[in-house]
């Protein structure tokens, strides 16, 4: 391994090119966002309630001071996986290519591990089983989304006291799955709360107003499979979390969150990735475009969360 990474050289001018690119379909950080970690493996805290606990603070004179018993710290034990993909250059395409091959296999690789995370984050939001009883529903009858009588707004509403009476804080961020959108925006009874009389449909803003949520995003991300069936990503679902703001950032730098502050979830990333390098092989006729990204996806927090399912059933 000595020899191996002295042989690895990370190349600064594809890894810059690497993080230049952006996928507006893609919305996994939104529930899940990027925080760093010093090591690949270690505990990180689940926070409990005692910070909501009502104490006895008064004092009287010459007595002692009240003392809080604090609650043990539940943690999580945490092992980050290596994501890696690799894009071949033969010397003979690269001479003959109209357009700058490296930057193309620099995204094809970039975009490859993206769309691997973004489905690893719909997987385990999306999954009933990740969120306690109380936190979630499934949608039937003339209460799915697309049933002009259901009520979209009371659904949200009630997921929102249901998160708060668990943390105290409403959920500040709503992931809406394609099909989800599709109906919402099209529904008599948001579009009745609308005080515009235009006829029109309902924006992501005016959702916004409705169920008094700060962010939320719609997840129009798909997949392909081997035998070229292109399906969703994120159903006919609706995600709510209390994902806290990031802290401000030093300028030129990432807004910056942490790992010890109580969330829905997180992305937990090695410190320094992702980053992508080069090397050669077939008798250096060959140059490989690697890139190679340290995470897990874990939700640390279920009770920050609410699963609204088959609004489209």
């Amino acid at each position: 391994m000595g020899r191996l990474s002295k042989l690895r050289v990370v190349d600064p001018v594809l890894s810059a090119l690497a993080l230049g690119y952006s996928n507006a379909e893609f919305i996994g950080d939104q529930l899940l966002p990027f925080v760093t970690l010093d090591k690949e493996g270690g505990k990180i805290p689940r926070f409990g309630k005692d910070v909501f606990r009502l104490y006895a603070t008064e004092r009287a004179l010459r007595a002692k001071s009240n003392r809080i018993n604090p609650d043990d710290v539940d943690g999580i034990d945490i092992s980050l996986d290596e994501h890696d993909l690799e894009y071949p250059i033969d010397y003979r395409e690269d001479a003959e290519a109209a357009f700058p091959l490296q930057a193309h296999a620099t995204n094809r690789v970039v975009e490859g591990i993206r769309l691997r995370h973004e489905a690893m984050v719909a997987s385990i939001t999306q999954n009933p089983a990740n969120y306690p009883t109380g936190n979630k529903i499934a949608l039937s009858g003339s209460a799915v989304f697309t049933d002009p009588n259901s009520d979209p707004e009371g659904v949200v509403d009630e997921a929102k006291a249901a998160v708060r009476n668990k943390i105290v804080k409403e959920p500040n961020t709503m992931a809406i799955g394609y099909k989800a959108w599709r109906a919402l925006k099209r529904h008599p009874k948001l579009k009745a709360i609308l005080s515009d009389t235009r006829s029109r449909l309902v924006q992501i803003a005016d959702l916004r107003e409705i169920f008094e949520i700060e962010n939320i995003v719609v997840g129009k991300g798909i997949y392909s499979t081997d035998n070229g069936v292109v399906t969703d990503l994120w159903g006919g679902n609706l995600v709510l979390a209390y994902v806290p703001k990031a802290a401000p950032a030093v300028a030129g730098d990432a807004p910056v969150r942490s790992a010890y502050e109580p969330s829905f979830g997180y992305t937990l990333r090695k410190k320094g990735m992702p980053e992508t390098d080069k090397y050669d092989a077939e008798g250096n006729k060959v140059e490989y475009v690697r890139h190679t990204d340290i995470y897990k996806v874990v939700v640390v927090g279920a009770d920050a969360g609410y699963l609204i399912a088959d609004t489209n059933a």
